[in-house]
């Protein structure tokens, strides 16, 4: 149980991914054997969360498991970073979030299987909005709409700052950038909004929405913001990617951080891009997650 003031608020997707190397994408009906299979707890939200936790910050999660092996798997990879999941909810008799992640390192992609959580959403009467009036920052990811907008509302209301990693359009996604102060899609999701390779006309119209802040990411391409009526554009970071596999998560989680520390937006795009070109040279979207010592040393400081 946490016992600092939470300064981070996640609400979303947890789940337990398993992951494994191939050479190349197969055809249908065909045998592909996989090597360097590892399980590790995954999903936008809760990865962000880890991530934070291991640079310093308190953080507490709100979302949905059931009560099989899977959830318990989730819920221990939380714990173990001393992430507070008080706000995790277990359904009886329903399964978990998974995941099955086949990596290509020699073309840095990965393909994704997954099974969204069987058992009802949180709803708005079982989320802590004293700990989201108390914290310094919400992260959300959309995926349950009803409780995300209840949340964020309550934020707004309380002046607590929302960031939104928008992965897929979803329901609820474009009111959700109303309430938002920081809305940073991913490529996916900009193409659905306005069609393919418009970055840029993406984060003009999501910023018509109201957010302070948004932006696009464009994985090995870095990302396009927009800020303040200026139009920001960054390459990715180079490494020899393993895994591209909790990339965005830890973009968002950077983000995330330099908005608690008070940062300035480039400063807090550019943490985020650095974190997210470390996790891609490990399997998996946990592992590469760099450690504090790692993030002083590379001169992002307060």
């Amino acid at each position: 149980m946490q016992t600092l003031p939470i300064q981070v608020y996640g609400l979303g997707q947890c789940s337990l991914d398993y992951l494994g190397k191939i050479d190349a994408y197969p055809p249908s009906d065909v045998k592909c054997e996989f090597s360097d299979m590892v399980i590790q707890g995954g999903g936008p939200v809760a990865t962000a969360l880890v991530a934070l936790a291991k640079w310093g910050l308190s953080c507490a999660f709100a979302g949905v498991v059931g009560d099989d092996l899977f959830g318990s798997m989730i819920k221990d990879s939380l714990d173990s970073e001393g992430v507070d999941t008080s706000g995790l909810l277990v359904r009886k008799g329903f399964d978990s979030q998974f995941a099955f992640i086949a990596a290509e390192p020699g073309v840095s992609r990965r393909t994704i299987f997954w099974r969204r959580p069987t058992g009802p959403p949180p709803s708005p009467e079982e989320i802590d909005y004293d700990l989201i009036r108390q914290a310094k920052v919400v992260h959300t990811d959309g995926l349950f709409a009803e409780v995300t907008l209840a949340a964020c509302k309550a934020a707004k209301e309380s002046g607590v700052p929302v960031v939104v990693d928008a992965g897929s359009m979803r329901e609820g996604m474009l009111e959700l950038a109303g309430l938002s102060d920081y809305f940073l899609s991913s490529e996916t999701f900009a193409n659905s909004l306005v069609g393919e390779d418009k970055p840029q006309e993406a984060c003009e119209r999501l910023a018509e929405l109201g957010p302070r802040v948004v932006g696009v990411t464009l994985g090995s391409k870095g990302y396009v913001a927009l800020v303040d009526g200026r139009i920001i554009e960054r390459p990715a970071y180079e490494v020899e990617a393993i895994d591209t596999t909790g990339c965005g998560d830890v973009f968002h989680a950077g983000f995330t951080y330099g908005v608690v520390q008070g940062w300035d937006v480039e400063k807090s795009l550019d943490f985020g891009a650095w974190a997210a070109a470390m996790v891609g040279r490990k399997l998996g979207g946990r592992a590469g997650i760099p450690s504090l010592n790692a993030v002083v040393e590379q001169g992002y400081t307060e």
